[in-house]
């Protein structure tokens, strides 16, 4: 049976480079009143109507933690079936944070590949969002210490949790000097003075950089307004005939959003009750959320520590996992919430154990994300079918995506809006232990010290 082609025109489509920046996507946008929904693949036109009809869709990819020359296999068919739903917009969600190198998900290899597969004059580039904590002067990114804490704001290439991130650390703020180290395109620069200028100014500068070459422009942000004003340009650089392609991190959502007046904004919905304990599955090692478990285990959490070195290892993997499943089931029956994690920070011998084992196995990039996610999911569907776990929070974006697969999620809608960056969605899955689960996707650098045990309230 073929495909009936959806009836109700998508304004947006994106696709995240890891699980947790995804539900931040759908987080602006349903804010902003847009019936979104998250896939785990890119749906058909009857998958859309089962759920819809709807203004905005995303996929929860995993292409951040792939190296980068396997970027093309997983992205050009991914864009494709994005390209086939005829949105308005289709957008490659990065990490606020540009998380890149060149040889792991590379950003510019990414638009070269947006580049090939979409026709538009131009890519945009919209890494700002103040409501995140994260301004773009000049082209250079600054970031706040913890989305929606208190903590300080540094360059990007000073940020604690970025300058010495385990797989894509922070070595240049600039964000076009940093992708230059990725791809040849020309990229441009639409800067605050000429967003300040008015729109008249704005647009004049964004024709100026494309007749002098420009592939692809990046966008300053510092305020609300400097992103609605972006939202202009891009909808007037949108065609009717194919989507616009940009990268970027929600910023991009909010910029759109921003013209959508027609849509009313979401009711505010008090997060469900539940009798059972949280559990929280940590595959994170930022310090951020390393201060957040510390936080909990002093009031009230008890912990089960994953052995992330044996996950490499076949012989010890099956004991590892069944340890800390066994440690998580003796505290959750107990009803007592639970953190399991795989790393407390820098001086954690967890990491430099894992760091031997992969040089010794010569293992890739993705190899690590991809076992640790696998446990930790798996860890948390046992939880549920035991009927032991309320919520369930998923920490790290490297390992999110492959921690939601394991989990058995089809697919996503926002809950409850509990935090900047990271709400509490409701999961759809053929799995009835899955199917309605709360469960949070929160990235390593989410939150005040405080958030597993708010979310735990």
């Amino acid at each position: 049976m073929t495909d009936s082609p959806s009836t109700t025109p998508l304004r947006l489509a994106y696709y995240a480079d890891d699980f947790t920046g995804s539900t931040d996507a759908l987080q602006v946008l349903a804010r902003a009143g847009l019936q979104t929904r998250l896939f785990l693949n890119a749906p058909t036109p009857n998958q859309l109507a089962a759920h819809g009809p709807l203004d905005a869709i995303g996929v929860a990819g995993r292409s951040r933690s792939l190296p980068t020359e396997q970027l093309a296999g997983e992205l050009h068919p991914a864009f494709e079936a994005l390209r086939n739903l005829r949105p308005r917009h289709v957008h490659y969600k990065v990490c606020s944070t540009f998380d890149s190198s060149p040889a792991v998900g590379s950003i510019g290899r990414v638009l070269e590949i947006g580049s090939d597969v979409f026709a538009g004059p131009y890519a945009p580039i919209v890494v700002g969002a103040p409501a995140l904590g994260r301004w773009c002067v000049f082209g250079n990114l600054f970031a706040r210490y913890g989305i929606g804490s208190e903590g300080g704001v540094y360059r990007l290439d000073r940020h604690p949790a970025m300058w010495n991130h385990p797989t894509t650390p922070a070595t240049e703020s600039d964000l076009r000097r940093q992708l230059a180290q990725q791809t040849e395109l020309p990229v441009g620069l639409v800067d605050v003075t000429h967003l300040d200028a008015g729109p008249e100014a704005s647009d004049a500068a964004l024709q100026s950089q494309l007749a002098a070459g420009a592939r692809a422009v990046l966008f300053d942000a510092m305020t609300d307004e400097h992103l609605n004003r972006v939202g202009q340009l891009l909808e007037a650089s949108a065609a009717e005939s194919a989507p616009l392609f940009s990268i970027g991190s929600s910023g991009v959502e909010s910029a759109l959003a921003a013209q959508w007046q027609a849509a009313a904004p979401a009711a505010a919905s008090a997060l469900p009750p539940t009798d059972q304990p949280l559990l929280v599955i940590a595959g994170s090692c930022s310090p951020v959320t390393a201060e957040q478990i510390d936080h909990a285990l002093q009031n009230g959490f008890a912990e089960a520590p994953l052995d992330a070195a044996a996950l490499l290892d076949e012989r010890r993997q099956r004991q590892a996992i069944a340890d800390c499943l066994e440690a998580a089931r003796v505290a959750l029956t107990a009803g007592r919430p639970v953190v399991v994690h795989t790393s407390r920070g820098a001086d954690d011998p967890r990491r430099a154990a894992v760091a031997q084992a992969m040089e010794q196995r010569s293992l890739p990039p993705d190899s690590l994300a991809q076992q640790i996610g696998g446990a930790l999911g798996a860890i948390a569907l046992e939880c549920r079918r035991a009927g032991l776990a309320g919520r369930v929070c998923v920490a790290g974006g490297d390992t999110s995506s492959y921690a939601g697969r394991a989990l058995g999620v089809a697919s996503l809608a926002m809950l409850h809006d509990f935090w900047p960056g990271a709400p509490v969605c409701a999961a759809a899955s053929s799995d009835p232990a899955v199917d309605g689960l709360p469960i949070v996707f929160k990235g390593g650098q989410v939150g005040g010290p405080d958030f597993f045990t708010q979310l735990a309230q």
